[in-house]
């Protein structure tokens, strides 16, 4: 009898596991902590908007029968918030499951893909999985995007140039002016992907979002959105995509599972995308906890990166993943980087005052244990 392995491609094979980061429930049986403070996977600490809550006693009908396909009343809330045809706009269980989308649709064996390094690992994944080759541009001085470097790599045939906006794992964003540069830079069949899962979190000067851009521009383009991060539907799954035209739209829908956005995730997005008030609410806490955070790891002796998102990116010192073992230990939930070259890099999501303190507590009891 074959092994699996052998019936399975190789750019498969070449995968790492995917480091999704720890549960509460790995944690508690692991060390049993009096409190844990999850901070590994930059959630919501404030949860979803009430009006979502209100939906549980109504959601039989939306389980027992099929979701929307094309989720419309969903994409005419959303295309109504971005000013951009509802029917450009396409829904994923997850931005993660559009990456796979994209891929799948338009790469080749052979094909390059830019993105810069570090990087969000599926943008990677899925690529390779399709035979792509993917060029890293690796972050250049204060961890920001190398537009330079990605410039020049444009030079040579490419097929898709994918990155995130604020970056992740670093956090830091694009300038108007850069991004602005990177997109004129690309040759018009090198579809542009620009991953904003965290854009409800910029407000640093100058920073913008990409989609207002883009509009503007004639060629091929993708925005990725989520309600994970801050709407606070992590556990619904549920991202869209804002695309340059309907036909590039629609052969994407030919790609995706008829029904990848399930109906409780669509209702529970409308009333998500109804309260601004609650997202305000979130934004404001992120910014407030990652400068606290900020501030007591610099004071500490940490390098951190500038982040226009809802986590901090930090050079702990010593293997990030003993460093994650060490916080464990003590209840607080981070997630150590394993990509090549940022072993010693860890990132932390800006989570409630408390967890907050219980993080800062924690690592300055490793610092005084390992002094």
């Amino acid at each position: 009898m074959p092994e699996a392995s052998s019936l399975v491609r190789p750019e498969v094979l070449a995968l790492a596991p995917y480091n999704s980061g720890l549960t509460i429930g790995e944690v508690l049986d692991r060390y049993a902590p009096a409190r844990i403070a999850k901070l590994g996977s930059n959630e919501s600490p404030l949860g979803p908007a009430p009006a979502v809550s209100e939906l549980a006693a109504l959601t039989t009908d939306l389980m027992r029968l099929y979701p929307d396909p094309q989720g419309r009343a969903l994409c005419h809330a959303i295309g109504a918030r971005f000013s951009i045809s509802d029917e450009q706009v396409i829904l994923g269980n997850g931005s993660e499951d559009l990456i796979s989308v994209i891929c799948r649709a338009i790469l080749r064996p052979g094909d390059r893909v830019i993105t810069p390094y570090p990087s969000f690992p599926l943008h990677e994944d899925y690529a390779t999985v399709m035979g792509a080759i993917v060029q890293r541009v690796p972050v250049g001085p204060g961890f920001a995007m190398d537009v330079d470097g990605i410039c020049a790599a444009l030079q040579k045939p490419a097929r898709l140039l994918i990155f995130s906006n604020p970056m992740n794992p670093v956090g830091t964003a694009l300038p108007v002016a850069e991004l602005e540069r990177l997109i004129a830079a690309a040759p018009r069949d090198v579809l542009i992907v620009i991953d904003e899962a965290y854009a409800e979190y910029m407000s640093a000067p100058g920073s913008i979002t990409a989609i207002d851009l883009l509009r503007k521009v004639d060629r091929p383009w993708v925005v990725l959105r989520t309600f994970s991060k801050a709407y606070g539907l992590a556990g619904l799954r549920l991202g869209f995509g804002l695309v340059d035209s309907l036909e590039f739209a629609q052969i994407l829908s030919r790609v995706r599972t008829p029904f990848n956005a399930n109906a409780v995730a669509q209702a529970a997005a409308l009333a998500a995308l109804a309260d601004d008030s609650h997202l305000a609410q979130v934004v404001g806490l992120a910014r407030t906890e990652c400068h606290r955070i900020d501030v007591f790891l610099r004071e500490q002796g940490f390098q951190t990166a500038p982040s226009a998102a809802n986590f901090i990116f930090f050079d702990c010192q010593r293997p990030a993943v003993d460093f994650a073992e060490e916080l464990l230990r003590r209840g607080v939930i981070v997630k150590p980087w394993k990509q090549a070259g940022f072993e010693r890099f860890v990132r932390v999501t800006a989570g409630s005052r408390n967890d907050s303190d219980q993080f800062m507590a924690a690592v300055a009891e490793i610092g005084a244990a390992t002094s």
